[in-house]
């Protein structure tokens, strides 16, 4: 690690911002972010702050201004396609005005429903770099408690091009901002899994596989309904872009059944789906309704091995 030319409590106007807090404790989560507010408040800026309603707490408790608006996440925190479109909501009334914006946002990383919401809620933290590299300037902090695991810190490490160390910010020399994705590989899909191969037509006979393993474990009804609707488009971009042809997979896991379609075709935006689509946007919106209609999605896709794209819906307790 170098330290950075700027301090800390420097004013967030030269661009998008992105720094890493790692922290060990409630105390010392209060004490970093609690200071860097107060510097945000001190250079007349003003502060999202979307953390999970107990860490909300202990900072209402330090600092209560009109300048710091503490957001509900309930509704995206377990969701990490969902988060980047929030992020532009939230900010959104604090740009118009032309003000400058510092936000804080940690991940629900006590509650992560299985692994494969971890290696989604990471790679949402590498595509925040791209998502707002061309907008508006701010400074996002995301705290991160040192207890989850060392190899997760690792991860996050790569994922922001700076860290917070002893009050100061300083660049994290694991970034990589060339890289075109930073995500973690897929695992290998659960075992017993069945497979379908699809093509022009046969539409209809991917619902009917998806509703009969839906209905081995209890899915059923709108939640469904909502699952033949993502991968009826899924499939149907399978068969447009990906060589007319894919592939499913269908299996439970921790929980969920996930839905694998793979493909022959390659989608070279990775931000795909995560930001909403403008109102006079004529096309590009069916990875957006999927990202809303299922409960996690995990797209990878490159060049040499295709797309591969996995629908989670959570199934009946």
């Amino acid at each position: 690690m170098t330290t950075s030319s700027a301090p800390a409590s420097s004013a967030a106007g030269t661009g998008y911002r992105h720094e890493l807090y790692p922290y060990s404790g409630k105390d010392e989560f209060v004490e970093g972010t609690a200071r860097f507010i107060r510097d945000a408040l001190d250079g007349g800026e003003a502060v999202v702050v979307a953390v999970p309603q107990d860490k909300a707490s202990l900072l209402r408790a330090e600092i209560e201004d009109d300048a710091v608006r503490y957001v509900d996440t309930s509704r995206v925190a377990h969701h990490p396609g969902r988060l980047i479109a929030a992020w532009q909501e939230w900010l959104q009334e604090h740009v118009s005005e032309g003000r400058p914006v510092r936000g804080i946002g940690e991940s629900p990383w006590d509650a992560v429903r299985g692994q494969a919401e971890a290696r989604e809620l990471r790679y949402h933290e590498w595509l925040l770099n791209k998502a707002f590299a061309q907008g508006p300037a701010w400074w996002l902090l995301c705290p991160y408690d040192i207890a989850h695991d060392e190899d997760g810190l690792a991860q996050m490490a790569r994922c922001h091009p700076e860290m917070r160390e002893n009050g100061r910010t300083v660049r994290s020399e694991t970034y990589d901002p060339q890289a075109p994705y930073r995500f973690t590989p897929l695992t290998g899909a659960c075992d017993p899994y069945d497979e379908f191969a699809y093509t022009k037509g046969e539409l209809s006979s991917v619902r009917d596989k998806i509703t009969a393993c839906a209905e081995e474990h209890g899915l059923t009804g709108r939640r469904l309904r909502e699952l033949h609707l993502a991968a009826t488009e899924v499939a149907t971009n399978s068969i447009r872009h990906g060589g007319g042809q894919g592939v499913l997979r269908t299996w439970s896991e921790d929980r969920r059944l996930v839905c694998e379609f793979r493909d022959a075709g390659y989608i070279d935006d990775p931000l795909a789906g995560r930001r909403r689509p403008e109102p006079r946007q004529s096309g590009g919106r069916g990875l957006w309704l999927v990202q809303q209609l299922c409960d996690l999605v995990e797209i990878r896709s490159t060049p040499q091995e295709g797309t591969t794209i996995r629908l989670h819906t959570a199934l009946p307790e």
